[in-house]
């Protein structure tokens, strides 16, 4: 069972016109890639397990856990979209990299599905459903580049349509891959505001993004103080304007609201 504390965040800057303020934190053994969210529960993602927690009460009422040996090498972030937790899926830190998502029946934490991505793009950090179309990133890493040829620069996110058939393709902006550098992003989900916001692998911030007009970069909004290590995030889409995310090194889950 997690244990629940109510406490407020508010060391930040008064430079920001908008700011994150911490509401609440639970202890979840699983927070150490992401989380996801739906009405009633917070599905914390552990690299090889999954906990199911009521977001009331913080209590764990269901979890999956898969073997070492298994087909499940390293999940990232997900997302609920119709009963469904889809996960991040690849054999990080494997060489040659290889991606998936995986899929789980929210009431069960059955193991439902999966859609593999296979070498093409790079390492799935995350996923996330968005104005009718699927969309991911695929990590690159400078701590690989001498031996796949690219480094962080390269991280992509694809625009997939409803099949998972590829529609285009973005890179980040110079000012983010500045602060990854020499991991990646590590989380994206979209926002209420119709912004793309993105977390790296340790930093207590996220990178506000949008799609640009014209190109193949994403414009970089503005970068705001967030209380999570990076790592996954995810807004909460029954309530508008709270996002959730960890801190890995304390195990614990964060809910935030925008102000």
């Amino acid at each position: 069972m997690g244990v629940l504390t109510l406490l407020v965040f508010t060391s930040v800057s008064c430079s920001y016109s908008r700011r994150f303020q911490e509401v609440r934190r639970f202890v979840a053994p699983e927070a150490q890639q992401g989380v996801a969210v739906d009405a009633e529960y917070v599905y914390v993602v552990g690299t090889r397990r999954i906990g199911k927690y009521d977001k009331q009460t913080a209590e764990c009422t269901a979890r999956w856990e898969g073997t070492e040996d298994g087909p499940i090498i390293h999940l990232d972030s997900g997302v609920v979209v119709d009963g469904k937790l889809y996960c991040a899926h690849s054999n990080y830190p494997k060489l040659p990299m290889t991606s998936s998502v995986e899929i789980w029946d929210t009431g069960t934490l059955e193991h439902v599905g999966r859609h593999d991505f296979g070498v093409q793009y790079g390492s799935c950090t995350w996923f996330d459903r968005h104005d009718g179309y699927w969309w991911a990133v695929f990590a690159q890493y400078d701590r690989w580049k001498h031996a796949t040829g690219k480094g962080t620069e390269s991280t992509t996110l694809v625009k997939f349509d409803g099949r998972r058939k590829e529609l285009k393709r973005w890179v980040f902006p110079k000012e983010v891959v500045e602060r990854i550098i020499p991991m990646s992003n590590s989380g994206g989900s979209w926002g209420p505001d119709g912004y793309l916001y993105c977390t790296g692998h340790d930093r207590s911030e996220v990178y506000v993004t949008k799609i640009p007009d014209r190109g193949s970069v994403l414009e970089l909004v503005e970068t705001m103080p967030l209380p999570v290590l990076g790592q996954g995030i995810a807004w909460d889409r029954s309530r508008p304007g709270f996002i959730y995310g960890i801190r890995r090194k304390s195990s614990q889950v964060v809910v935030s609201r925008l102000k």
